[in-house]
């Protein structure tokens, strides 16, 4: 049995902005159990083969690329479907949802009621224009060496497996706030072409702070990697999980203040910052992900966060 929300979203259908992130979340007041459509009855009440209907869900923020989404299905809801792919909901009915910097303009929501699909949801995913910076003189880094190759297929076999883990935790329901404060010198889905050849897109936000700040949760979670090891490019790395398969990634630090299976609350440090792995220079990269897909993380942070 998964434990009550300690906050809860406010009712919202596909209105407000995203760009942003969600605003702070009061407690959920009690709602009468919702009453399932004619064509949302569990499987063995249903006409066999019964088409999903179209129904509308709530959604606090608007999707788009690069950002996250929250949401809540009907009482009668046993399941949700993202593009056909399984979307956890808490035990009130809260879900969340993350888009990729090239997600396609449109994807589908599917409500499941007795584990088949009886409602369905159209979403547009509004555009973003990325900041491309073209260097022509500016040759792309070589290939890299074999042995580097099998060092590296090795590094990123455990982050992935830490980015895996999906605990029950319901931190990523609570506001988020920067893990440190300064310039922003660098922004999600930022690209460079380099030398005609366009490298791989910024999969996170860079901080501009000098070396040796502190490095804070920007929501509570579970630390599911913690070097050492450093890492080739991130350097040393922490992956902190705030639960239902939303993740944190803090790279570069000089120091790490954390150990995996750790709990973290909201503000306490995890590291300082740092330059280790491939960095120019001292700053903190945030990353984030949702069940493999990478976001900005700047949405899930108020509108007066900075």
């Amino acid at each position: 049995m998964k434990p009550a929300l300690a906050a809860a979203l406010p009712a919202v259908a596909l209105l407000g902005a995203c760009a942003s992130g969600p605003p702070a979340r009061a407690p959920s007041a009690a709602r009468p159990p919702a009453s399932p459509p004619a064509a949302a009855q569990p499987a063995s009440a249903a006409a066999p083969n019964a088409a999903p209907i179209e129904t509308t869900l709530e959604l606090e923020g608007t999707p788009a690329q690069g950002g996250l989404v929250f949401g809540r299905v009907p009482g009668w809801a046993d399941g949700l479907l993202l593009d056909g792919k399984p979307v956890r909901i808490s035990s009130d009915d809260r879900f969340m949802i993350a888009f990729g910097r090239n997600a396609p303009p449109a994807a589908v929501l599917e409500v499941l009621a007795g584990g088949q699909p009886r409602g369905r949801m159209r979403l547009s995913v509004a555009p973003r224009a990325w900041p491309v910076e073209n260097l022509p003189g500016v040759a792309k880094t070589p290939v890299p060496q074999p042995e580097f190759e099998a060092i590296r297929a090795r590094e990123l076999a455990r982050i992935r497996a830490a980015r895996a883990r999906s605990l029950d935790q319901l931190d990523w329901q609570k506001p988020f706030t920067w893990p440190a404060r300064g310039r922003v010198s660098g922004v999600f889905g930022s690209q460079r072409i380099l030398g005609g050849v366009a490298a791989d897109p910024h999969a996170g936000v860079d901080i501009a702070v000098a070396e040796g700040t502190p490095v804070l949760a920007p929501q509570g979670g579970t630390v599911t990697l913690a070097s050492p090891p450093t890492f080739s490019l991130e350097g040393n790395l922490v992956i902190l999980d705030h639960g239902y398969g939303l993740s944190s990634a803090f790279l570069h630090l000089s120091r790490v203040d954390v150990r995996a299976g750790q709990r973290v609350e909201q503000g306490q440090p995890v590291g300082l910052s740092g330059r280790t792995g491939r960095a120019s220079g001292p700053h903190l990269h945030w990353a984030m992900m949702w069940n493999g897909v990478r976001f900005d993380p700047q949405s899930v942070l108020p509108a007066a966060g900075r």
